[in-house]
């Protein structure tokens, strides 16, 4: 008898042993399975009840105040003299002296610089002789007058004497003629006079003119002419000084946006600062609204001038400053902030999930909830007033109140209506919910 096992007990052998293996893997299988749709069902049913249960939304509020509100309207620009004059000079010629310098007070008529007047006191000197040649000519044609009007006397006289005889008629025509004619010199010589008595006076003037005077009472800003520079009058008279009248008083031009040019009018209050003192605010008042626009950049501004006292002279022309404009004040106002009229309270999540679906569709994306339309916005910095709504919490829950709003700094808006009081909650953003 053989030790070999045969063939069909080795087989049997094998599935012997190789069944407990089997039904352990099978049971595993299976609370695999149980414990997978236990997790279904367990978030089918949170999903489906779950976010509706035990949760209250919360709101940021803030109490409706009740304060002053100031509505302003920010430009920039840049501060001028109200009365800026360059003094130039009509005539060429080499600056001989200049004597005056920058920040120096200088009174009207005061001299600022002389030319060399060299070549001036030589035409002076050329009119006047020219001028007594005139006049020595004048005396010329006098006397010739005189000498023709007695020749024509004594012919009409030998004419009379001889009854007509003699002198013969062309004589006496000549004799006429020349008189005519002496007299017309002389009233040449005198208007040769005259011109040459205005060349003088034009020459006199243009010697004046060489002593450069100020034309008005104030500060030399600039000076941009030194002794010995060549000054060349041709086309456009060359800038020598450049004055003001009154540093005391100034404006400041600034560049009021489109947007807001509506809202500046002439005799409104404003403040202004500039980088050398930026700790300091200065008062102003708007003098003018240019209508002529400017463009800059595709940006459409109008030139608005405010009038600023300046008696500590502190201010210096061609400062930069920034102008807060003030276009309406209001006292004693509700105030609510802007947020709180953008604020709309979210759908509730109730309905949304109520819709259909089960399971599958609330684990789907949904799809955005369309946005309510848009109202008209308040006149954010002041105007008309415009129909608006605002919620207020009550009792945990928004309530809609309908409000009329009024101006607006840009943060809080002025409203009014019926059932508004200072420290009424007012939502301004939601939170999302809380279990």
């Amino acid at each position: 008898m053989s030790n070999t096992p045969s063939v069909a007990d080795a087989e049997l052998a094998k599935i012997i042993g190789s069944e407990p293996a089997r039904g352990r893997f099978r049971v595993l299988r299976w609370l695999i399975a149980v414990v997978a749709l236990a997790l279904a069902v367990g978030g089918f049913l949170w999903f489906r009840f779950g976010s509706a249960v035990d949760t209250t939304p919360q709101y940021q509020t803030e109490p409706l105040s009740q304060g002053n509100l100031r509505v302003t309207v920010s430009a920039t620009g840049k501060l001028e003299p109200i009365n800026q004059v360059d003094v130039g000079s009509e005539l060429s010629g080499t600056i001989e002296t200049v004597l005056v310098d920058d920040n120096d007070r200088v009174s009207k008529g005061q001299v600022l610089a002389r030319l060399d007047v060299a070549k001036l006191q030589n035409q002076i000197a050329k009119s006047k002789a020219a001028l007594a040649s005139a006049e020595a000519k004048v005396l010329q044609t006098v006397a010739t007058v005189r000498e023709s009007r007695a020749n024509l006397g004594r012919l009409r006289q030998v004419a009379k004497l001889s009854g007509g005889k003699v002198p013969a008629p062309a004589e006496l025509e000549t004799a006429e003629a020349t008189v005519e004619r002496a007299i017309a010199d002389e009233a040449s010589a005198r208007a040769a006079v005259e011109e040459a008595r205005a060349t003088l006076r034009s020459n006199e003037t243009d010697l004046t003119k060489a002593s450069i005077r100020s034309p008005i009472d104030g500060v030399v800003l600039q000076r941009k002419v030194e002794p010995g520079q060549t000054v060349a009058a041709s086309l456009q008279a060359p800038v020598l000084f450049t004055l003001a009248e009154n540093l005391a008083q100034m404006e400041l031009q600034v560049d009021v946006d489109e947007a807001d040019v509506g809202q500046v009018r002439e005799g409104q209050s404003a403040t202004f600062t500039v980088d050398a003192y930026p700790n300091r605010s200065y008062p102003a008042r708007i003098g003018m609204v240019r209508f002529g626009a400017e463009t800059v950049n595709n940006v459409v501004t109008y030139k608005t001038i405010l009038n600023v006292d300046n008696d500590d002279l502190s201010l210096r022309p061609g400062m930069t400053a920034t102008a807060e404009i003030v276009t309406a004040e209001r006292e004693n106002v509700l105030l609510v902030p802007n947020a709180a009229l953008r604020f709309t309270p979210p759908q509730p999540a109730e309905a949304q999930s109520n819709s259909g679906g089960g399971l599958v569709a609330s684990l789907l994306p949904r799809p955005p909830r369309s946005l309510a339309p848009r109202r008209q916005s308040g006149n954010a910095k002041g105007g008309k007033s415009t129909a608006r709504q605002i919620w207020v919490l009550r009792d945990g829950q928004p309530v809609a109140v309908p409000v009329t709003v009024g101006s607006s700094d840009g943060r809080m808006t002025e409203v009014t209506g019926e059932g508004l009081e200072p420290g009424l909650p007012v939502i301004t953003a939601s939170l999302g919910t809380t279990p």
